[in-house]
């Protein structure tokens, strides 16, 4: 007689899904400036202050940046732009890219010395501390673009304060690592940042919430940001 291992009458049927889509090639093709659907989406809406773009990994948000970055630079009188990413390895997805061969107007460069994320060691305080010291200089140099992580980020704003970045873009990567809760330091960092109102913030992230149940921004500030929302669907009806 089988037993009930190896009777297949008790055998479990694994529950799957199985989806199709529509397959138009979206989320591969290019417009006229290089831009996919998810960048262009977000591109039209460079000149918000505050701009939060939820959209799928590996849907370009990097390069989203890019575009944004570089109109308000030349065309909407900020400074410089300074983007922040988790931790270093992120750093190599804000490497050059030469966006006029593909027809936008300028290419995104970053110096050697301006990418921290390319910087030896981590950050403890004492190499922290020499990051911090290149975020001073770049601030006062006539460089455009940085590249740091957050703890690099929330080490610079504690020593050189909120008003050393008057008239920058802070571009925050994986924005769900901020937290509206008063012990979060880059959280509460952001809201100084929004109430002094003197920089721009994009805010990317690819899953709005956060696995502790803090919400990411309080309601106040949240209403501020305008949102370019991509979805999973979307990207996936596109290949």
């Amino acid at each position: 007689m089988n037993s009930p291992t190896t009777n297949p009458t008790n055998a479990r049927t694994v529950p799957s899904v199985s989806i199709t889509t529509a397959r138009t090639g979206a989320s591969a093709k290019a417009d006229e400036l290089g831009m996919r659907t998810m960048q262009a989406r977000a591109y039209a809406k460079r000149g918000e202050q505050f701009l939060l773009i939820k959209s799928p990994p590996a849907s370009g948000k990097s390069r989203a940046l890019m575009y944004i970055a570089l109109d308000k630079l030349h065309h909407q009188g900020l400074c410089q732009a300074i983007v922040v990413v988790p931790e270093r390895s992120i750093g190599s997805s804000f490497a050059d890219e030469p966006l006029s061969a593909h027809g936008f107007e300028w290419d995104w460069q970053v110096a050697p010395q301006w990418n921290l994320c390319n910087a030896p060691g981590v950050d403890e305080p004492r190499i922290a501390k020499s990051k911090v010291d290149a975020v001073r200089q770049f601030l006062a140099s006539a460089d455009q673009v940085l590249v740091c992580t957050h703890a690099t980020f929330r080490f610079a704003v504690e020593e050189l304060g909120v008003e050393a970045f008057d008239e920058r873009l802070i571009a925050i990567d994986e924005f769900h690592h901020v937290s509206s809760n008063p012990g979060n330091v880059l959280g509460s960092q952001l809201g100084a940042f929004i109430a002094r109102d003197r920089v721009h913030i994009v805010a990317m992230t690819g899953s709005y919430f956060r696995g502790d149940s803090e919400a990411v921004l309080g309601p106040a500030d949240e209403a501020k940001f305008e949102t370019v929302t991509y979805t999973y669907y979307e990207q996936l009806n596109g290949y």
